[in-house]
């Protein structure tokens, strides 16, 4: 009998609605079985383990990333497969965080939520969540088919790094722009073996030190010196991303290049993405992307702004050479980014 732990953090699904006030409140999730009967049919051995205060995933904050990665250690040997249910809003996050947390992972994580609270008729907690078990309690016989942590949501299975959300109105909440779909569950669950990280064996270990020292500067026209001048004189900054244009531009402006500079003096480790929903930066292809090969930010590729944040935090956490940071940023630690490709120009 497989067994699966269900791990509840807080979020939408974990409420119902009083009939009477129609106000949302949480629930006793160790009342989960009364709530979705469904799972009774399953032939899993299903445990619950909740948070002691159910939390709203805009607070989310690396110190919950180590708790939960921590129920997944202790109980890693003891379950074939976990399941977490959280808020969608800072979902991908939390998913790349716990990616870059447990590493030698070859168990399903699987992430899930929903738009609507479980106890409303129409609520998509109770599909989300049946598939989102079904999924981690998948082997092929002692090999388990998903080894990594991965979202689970309105039909889709996706890869929990390479995941943004991307709705607030709609049940369809999640995207994953520049990687293809894990799986798709219709009346089959189809996989997708390609996508899916090989099975490796090997023991999980835990790696939780986060830095918060880091910032971000999202770039937009008309954006002032003086703006960038109070991030760059932040106390104990670190680390920045800058969210650029299309294929990883900025002002060529004199004073942008300038500051730029400065960043680099002061040993900032900063990294270029993209605003762009979809593609990948490509430093240097036009003028106004040089600046940047010229004072050594690392070019984030195809990495979503979630997953760059969070691995931001966790490379700054390391006791090494800026330079050795940026080597390590750019390697690939859970098929978080591309880093090989025709049109990747990477060394």
């Amino acid at each position: 009998m497989k067994k699966i732990l269900i791990i509840y953090t807080g979020g939408t699904i974990g409420m119902i609605q009083d009939p009477k006030t129609s106000r949302l409140m949480p629930f006793n999730f160790s009342r989960m079985l009364d709530e979705v009967p469904e799972l009774n049919k399953f032939d899993y051995q299903l445990d619950t383990v909740a948070f002691d205060h159910p939390i709203d995933s805009s607070n989310i904050n690396p110190e919950i990333w180590i708790e939960l990665a921590g129920i997944i250690k202790d109980k890693y040997n003891d379950y074939h497969g976990f399941v977490v249910l959280h808020g969608t809003d800072t979902m991908a996050y939390t998913a790349s965080a716990l990616s870059f947390i447990l590493f030698g992972l070859n168990k399903p994580v699987i992430l899930t939520g929903s738009q609507l609270p479980i106890g409303m008729i129409r609520t998509d907690g109770k599909e989300n969540l049946v598939t989102a078990i079904e999924i981690a309690a998948t082997y092929k016989g002692e090999i388990p088919v998903v080894n990594e942590v991965a979202i689970y949501f309105e039909n889709k299975l996706l890869r929990g790094n390479r995941t943004v959300k991307i709705n607030a109105a709609h049940f369809n909440a999640f995207n994953s722009p520049n990687y293809p779909v894990l799986a798709k569950a219709g009346i089959y669950i189809h996989f997708d073996y390609n996508a899916l990280l090989p099975y490796k064996k090997g023991d999980l270990s835990v790696q939780d030190k986060f830095c918060l020292n880091v910032g971000v500067l999202k770039l937009f026209p008309g954006i002032q010196p003086q703006f960038i001048d109070s991030i760059i004189e932040t106390e104990g900054l670190k680390g920045l991303i800058i969210e650029t244009y299309g294929s990883g531009n900025a002002p060529n402006y004199p004073w942008f290049k300038e500051r730029i500079k400065r960043m680099s003096e002061k040993n900032i480790l900063i990294v270029n993405v993209t605003q762009c929903n979809e593609g990948f930066v490509e430093q240097g292809r036009y003028e106004t992307s040089e600046v940047f090969n010229k004072y050594d930010v690392v070019n984030g590729l195809d990495l979503t702004f979630e997953a760059a944040m969070v691995k931001l935090m966790r490379v700054l956490a390391m006791d090494l050479t800026l330079k050795r940071q940026k080597e390590i940023f750019l390697e690939l630690w859970a098929g978080e980014l591309t880093i090989s490709s025709s049109y990747f120009k990477v060394d």
